[in-house]
């Protein structure tokens, strides 16, 4: 097969979208378009993110990698709405022959969206799937002692329960604070979508797709103070169950 013709959807300028967008243009994998939420969620789940990840090097904006491929001649249609829905998303890639949707770092998405390109659309998630679903998943990862890690999986219309197409730890080491979990879990996002692509490519599919199957966790909101709090002892103390050292 060839290389996948795909929309690319983010918050605003998210830094996990940044990263993954970074990783798939370093392999040729180039957006057809880029379809960009600029909203007040947008606006607070990156500044979320950018305190999750204090410290760590962020991957360039996406207008800045926009501008460097505009300079070999390659140009990305780079759209905003105001909510990644079917009613404001459907019109801009209703008429481009879509292989894929790529989520890079969006809100939950349901509804036509999710039907439209033929080979379905695909999210990374910065946790272990089925172990770790929904959100802050490094902060519940040390917390109930689950393994730290990052999925990237087909979108139905659950919270992260979709086929699995690649699932990887990350090798927890002590010293390591977390910023730098929720760091390693984003990089490797994007490097776990870049790999799905090369494998689109290479037409292996479907013999990675398979189904999650259940978690005995719930699927997790988004960790309050008090668990961070408990969060960063734990780290500070080195009692995580899974480090590598």
């Amino acid at each position: 097969m060839s290389k996948p013709t795909f929309a690319y959807l983010l918050l605003k300028e998210h830094p996990y979208g940044r990263e993954m967008l970074k990783q798939l243009i370093s392999e040729g994998f180039i957006p057809a378009i880029i379809i960009t939420e600029d909203s007040k969620i947008a606006d607070e789940e990156r500044e979320k993110f950018l305190k999750r990840i204090e410290g760590n090097p962020i991957a360039p904006e996406v207008r800045k990698q926009l501008e460097e491929l505009s300079k070999e001649g390659v140009n990305v249609k780079n759209i905003e709405v105001s909510i990644h829905n079917s009613e404001q998303v459907m019109p801009h890639i209703k008429e481009i022959d879509l292989d894929l949707i790529v989520f890079g770092g969006t809100r939950i998405i349901r509804g036509e969206i999710l039907d439209y390109p033929k080979h379905g659309v695909i999210n990374s998630h910065p946790g272990l799937l089925p172990e770790c679903r929904g959100s802050a998943s490094p902060a519940w990862s040390v917390y109930h002692d689950i393994p730290i890690g990052s999925s990237t999986h087909f979108c139905d219309n659950g919270v992260d329960t979709g086929h699995l197409l690649l699932k990887r730890k990350v090798p927890v080491k002590r010293g390591m604070n977390y910023e730098d979990l929720c760091y390693e879990t984003l990089v490797l996002a994007g490097i776990l979508m870049k790999e799905a692509l090369i494998a689109y490519e290479e037409g292996r599919w479907n013999e990675m797709r398979h189904p999650q199957g259940e978690s005995e966790h719930p699927t997790f909101r988004n960790a309050p103070d008090e668990i961070l709090e408990k969060v960063y002892q734990i780290l500070s103390d080195e009692t995580y169950a899974h480090y590598v050292d």
